[in-house]
């Protein structure tokens, strides 16, 4: 494939999942070819190259005499997203507990405690927005820890998934935001102990409760 047209497929996977995220694609719907096209702002050949990679990650499946349907959120997809996020991250935090810099612990750290110490003068709107992304780059920091393209991949796709769950049932909102990222604040003192079985009991415990807050909705 050459570099201009991989490129192009690239930038057209970038805007599905913009669109799937921002909710202006949703899960379950049935969708053309040039709707696609139109809402990524992509030309057909580029949404005719994207189809069969987001029918491999599971975002999209050909429906027989009805067409493509965006994934829709089930029970069988709650349970096999956070499976699959269970088993990357234990081993994530076990390597981070080990082999971790100061300055990388320090920085988790860091962001947390600024959440934390701001959420004593209330919880407001623009601060659910921002424990939320320090929620998703601590995670996401873990696992890029492991310097592993492979499992970084399978993470990102299988992240959509978890962020399209937590859209559609149980959004990060104010009356949890002190709940997850004190989670998060237990789970940064087991790895900072540089003990990797008390580090993954700590996010085993998190990742536990949301996915049975994902269950029960």
């Amino acid at each position: 494939m050459k570099l201009r047209e991989k490129k192009l497929r690239d930038r057209a996977y970038d805007s599905f999942t913009d669109n799937l995220l921002s909710r202006r694609i949703r899960p379950g719907q049935f969708i053309t070819q040039r709707e696609l096209s139109a809402l990524t702002s992509m030309p057909l050949g580029a949404i005719r190259e994207l189809i069969p990679r987001l029918e491999a990650d599971g975002l999209l499946t050909t429906v027989p005499q009805r067409g493509m349907q965006i994934t829709h959120i089930d029970m069988e997809l709650i349970r096999n997203a956070f499976q699959l996020r269970m088993v990357l991250e234990l081993e994530a935090a076990a390597i981070f507990a080990q082999n971790a810099s100061p300055l990388e612990r320090e920085r988790l750290e860091s962001s947390h405690q600024v959440i934390l110490d701001e959420a004593e003068n209330g919880v407001t709107d623009e601060l659910v927005e921002r424990a939320q992304n320090v929620d998703w780059m601590f995670h996401e920091t873990l696992i890029d820890h492991l310097q592993n393209k492979i499992i970084s991949d399978v993470y990102r796709v299988n992240a959509i998934k978890i962020r399209l769950i937590r859209q559609e049932l149980i959004a990060l909102q104010s009356d949890i935001v002190l709940s997850v990222i004190g989670d998060h604040m237990k789970i940064i003192h087991a790895l900072n102990s540089r003990d990797p079985l008390m580090a993954q009991q700590a996010l085993r415990e998190h990742l536990e409760n949301s996915r049975r807050r994902a269950l029960k909705i």
